[in-house]
């Protein structure tokens, strides 16, 4: 795609665009925003996928060695835990859920109705792959916002502009979805040494200098020789519509990547082990729970 151009200290590595599934057992639709082929180049994160399910959706299954954190684009989500978590997340909200040592989940639609979420999986370091498991509901209506001319920030992790966001991290990670007028220029400030990317859920954007459209997600590398912040540069182009981004960003951890499907672990010995302890209820009994009553 070319060299990479620079904004305010940062670049553009490279684009890709979301590729298309179609439907699975669980799902009636989904697609893949990027995937964790070499996961060096992503690092800390590891997956970024998008579903859209009535029934059956996702049931119990269990994780470990990584946070999962689910945003909610559509309908309602019906979730619950194996450590008594339940509940139902609405368009907005976003769940940051710490599968450490080990638990078991699911993620079904309010009524099978249906549900649209995206689903980022970010990787915890070697020392903290068993920490304690945590669910955090980060509801849309009381996470705090900055609005600056043509822009509006819904922060969900890290300080920007000042304003600190809700989820506790165990990965250093800024988060916000943002929303752009048409014809606005805006630079966002993160830390030099973060990876970022930029998913453009709706709408046109230029970032720092390349054009994205709906469906593209941009990568930042760190950048090695600044200190503090750096930026990115985003210009939207005249027209009637607003842009929406989601813009994530964390330093990279820099260790040995294993995956064994609902595990992330750092050697192949420990998936090993993990599916082990699943197996041998150390994950906790999978839950019997009913599902919630129609009554909201």
């Amino acid at each position: 795609m070319g060299a990479p151009l620079v904004s305010h200290g940062r670049t553009v590595a490279r684009v890709e665009s979301k590729l298309m599934l179609g439907p699975s057992e669980q799902s009636d639709d989904r697609a893949m925003i990027f995937t964790p082929q070499d996961p060096a180049l992503t690092d800390p994160f590891l997956v970024l996928g998008e579903e859209w399910f009535s029934t059956p959706g996702f049931e119990w299954h269990p994780h470990r060695g990584i946070e999962t954190v689910t945003t909610v684009f559509g309908g309602v989500l019906e979730h619950g835990d194996s450590a008594g978590n339940a509940g139902a997340l609405q368009p907005g909200d976003v769940q940051w859920m710490t599968a450490g040592r080990g638990i078991i989940h699911r993620e079904l639609a309010y009524r099978d109705e249906h549900a649209h979420i995206m689903q980022l999986w970010i990787n915890l370091p070697a020392d903290r792959k068993l920490t304690r498991n945590r669910y955090q509901d980060l509801i849309a209506s009381s996470r705090p916002r900055v609005v600056l001319p043509g822009v509006e920030l819904d922060i969900i992790s890290g300080t920007v502009e000042g304003v600190t966001g809700p989820a506790l991290n165990h990965v250093a990670v800024q988060a916000v979805m943002v929303s752009l007028e048409p014809s606005t220029t805006f630079a966002y400030k993160l830390p030099a040494e973060h990876r970022a990317f930029v998913h453009v859920v709706s709408g046109r954007v230029a970032a720092s200098g390349r054009n994205l459209v709906t469906g593209h997600t941009a990568w930042s590398d760190p950048v090695p020789d600044a200190e503090g912040d750096s930026a990115l540069s985003f210009v939207t182009p005249s027209g009637d519509g607003k842009t929406r981004l989601m813009i994530y960003s964390g330093t990279p951890i820099g260790e040995p990547v294993a995956f064994g499907g609902p595990f992330v672990m750092n050697h192949r010995s420990e998936i090993r082990q993990a599916f082990a302890d699943f197996h041998a209820g150390k994950f906790g009994e999978v839950p019997r729970r009913a599902r919630l009553a129609y009554d909201r």
